[in-house]
């Protein structure tokens, strides 16, 4: 099903100009309609308390079909899914559900059975023999993950997630022909040591790739297959030879791919040491050269899964909207999409209400200290364009790789003043490496926070807990730490910290239990919730943001947040008066003039 814009219906691009109604200009002649709509003050100025946004989407495969439309002339964005890169081959359909199996951790591995592994290596190998063609071919992306995922199995895992007995008989039946099709790369994968396998073991343990790169990620790979880790130097090592990904050579870069779909989906299987997953935050943080530094009080950097929600409403932008009105200036940082998920995503939201997403560093840093404006939004392509080239083999490996963790916790601007980080996490266990990051990025944060919120993101509910909740770790708990020193972000140097663990229960604060709005990757629906909720409308949506506002300032120590009750009153009289709404419409005209 694709979406068609109406003719007459306006797209969001960008702001072309500001007369009695903001409008932004059509495009392609799909059956969406989609428009913003802020009337004029009598004063002209072009922002005003009351705003509308209305959507409307219909979806018609149908006429899509008749017309013979391609993806770039049906792209509807209103539907988060729309933002995929047309660029990127998609995965072969079959391999990647077998992925989601197997390509995770020693307890959480599902083992093939017969039937089904015999499917896999039947799809492997007339892909192998070039006789599928377009989606249905397997990429060596895919490969590289697969066979690693089987390596670990059987080199490292416990029994109960090792090769079933219906996989061992699959292997046995295909080996003997995937050896003589698949590349030496994958056969490598596949057995390094020549100990898995017996037919055609010769090839894994004399294979050292082509070139130095190639030289060092197979070295790498040797220890990762075989279950263990890699040192600091060596993942920093090995990411800044292979990144970013090139694709003008197809045959280098297919090789590449593999290898390194096979040692990130490796280290995850692994469970990444406290230094692997160092070496992955700070590897590029000298991309662009020194980092620009803002001249503001305080700044909040907010680490958001960068793959986005598919079914709840996201509040953080709108969060971050409000907390800049009272002095707490806030960056946002992400992609327009990422899989797994491939859900909303702040980029999409600002993209989509026509702001400019290409800004950099510097620009962000500019936006940051507007007295108008106060938050910002930087795009990986922007800030660390070798990391945000490796998407469309996250994608082929299916489960999320070690940077799923670390991009989170990034300082892509500074301050002169305070700092702190926050940070979303869905499984348990990852909380305490979130924390473990967040200290040793030079120990020039005073506040750190992770938040375990809905579908792994922020943003706290106001929904009571079910009492047929799922074990773990409840959503709304937070945990972090805060300096006890208030001494300038750049010059805190191994001050003593405050720890802090806390589930946020928000009818103590007077919230009305609610159900979470459903978006369900509908972009249209997630701004027209935000968007009603800055213009004051009372509901789940505003309740979400003044609850997310003010326990942030209350847990990072905000000055004013030391009581939960006046930091909740603070985030309501912003979105009351206006003026958390009239920041989101100056950044959007602002974000085209820096």
């Amino acid at each position: 099903m694709k979406a068609l814009l109406n003719p007459d219906a306006p797209t969001f691009s960008s702001i072309s100009h500001i007369n009695n109604s903001f409008k932004l200009p059509s495009s392609t002649p799909l059956r969406t309609q989609t428009f913003l709509q802020f009337p004029q003050k009598a004063n002209s100025r072009w922002i005003q308390q009351k705003r509308l946004l209305t959507t409307k989407a219909v979806t018609d495969s149908a006429t899509i079909d008749l017309l013979e439309l391609s993806d770039s002339e049906t792209r509807n964005p209103a539907l988060s899914s729309s933002y995929r890169s047309s660029k990127c081959p998609k995965p072969n359909q079959t391999v990647l559900e077998a992925q989601a199996r197997i390509c995770t951790g020693p307890t959480q591995t599902r083992p093939l059975t017969e039937e089904q592994a015999l499917k896999v290596f039947d799809t492997i190998l007339r892909s192998a023999k070039g006789e599928l063609k377009n989606e249905e071919e397997v990429s060596r992306a895919q490969l590289g993950a697969f066979f690693a995922a089987m390596t670990i199995r059987a080199n490292a895992f416990p029994e109960p997630t090792q090769w079933s007995e219906g996989e061992r008989r699959a292997m046995n039946t295909y080996w003997p022909l995937l050896v003589r099709v698949l590349p030496q790369d994958i056969l490598f994968i596949a057995d390094p040591e020549g100990s898995i396998m017996g037919v055609g073991s010769s090839i894994g343990p004399h294979y050292v790739g082509n070139g130095t790169s190639d030289m060092r990620l197979v070295g790498a790979l040797r220890e990762v297959l075989a279950g263990g880790h890699l040192g600091y130097e060596e993942v920093q090592g090995v990411l800044k030879d292979v990144l970013p990904l090139k694709l003008e050579d197809n045959v280098s870069a297919s090789l590449s791919e593999s290898l390194l779909s096979a040692l990130l989906i490796g280290q995850r299987m692994n469970r990444e040491t406290d230094r692997e997953l160092k070496a992955y935050c700070l590897a590029f943080d000298d991309e662009h050269g020194p980092v620009p530094v803002a001249d503001v009080r305080s700044l909040t950097h907010y680490g958001e899964p960068y793959d986005g929600n598919t079914r709840f409403f996201r509040s953080t932008l709108f969060v971050a909207v409000v907390r800049s009105c009272y002095g707490e200036a806030c960056l946002l940082h992400g992609v327009e999409w990422m899989p797994p998920k491939g859900g909303i995503t702040e980029e999409q939201m600002l993209k989509f209400m026509g702001a400019n997403t290409n800004i950099s560093p510097l620009q962000a840093k500019r936006i940051l200290e507007d007295e108008e404006v106060g938050f910002a939004y930087l795009s990986q392509r922007e800030a660390h364009p070798s990391i945000h080239s490796l998407i469309g083999l996250r994608e082929h490996i299916k489960k999320r790789p070690p940077l799923a963790t670390t991009e989170k916790v990034q300082q892509l601007v500074r301050a002169r003043g305070k700092e702190a980080i926050v940070a979303g996490f869905y499984h348990e266990g990852y909380e305490e490496p979130l924390l473990m990051l967040m200290r040793r990025r030079g120990v020039d944060s005073e506040y750190e926070s992770v938040a375990h919120g809905e579908e792994g993101a922020l943003s706290m509910t106001t929904k009571l807990r079910s009492e047929n909740a799922s074990r773990g770790l409840p959503v709304n708990y937070c945990s972090g730490f805060r300096s006890l020193k208030m001494a300038p972000a750049y010059e805190v140097d191994g001050v003593s910290r405050e720890n802090f663990n806390v589930v946020v229960n928000a009818k103590e604060y007077g919230f009305e239990p609610t159900e979470t709005p459903r978006t369900d990757k509908l972009v249209s629906r997630n701004i027209e919730l935000g968007l009603a909720a800055l213009r004051g409308e009372r509901g789940p949506a505003y309740d979400r943001i003044v609850l997310n506002a003010g326990m942030v300032d209350h847990l990072l120590g905000c000055d004013g947040a030391q009581e939960i009750s006046s930091a909740l009153d603070r985030a309501r009289e912003a979105i009351d008066s206006g003026k958390a709404l009239d920041r989101l419409l100056n950044y959007i005209k602002i974000s085209h003039k820096v």
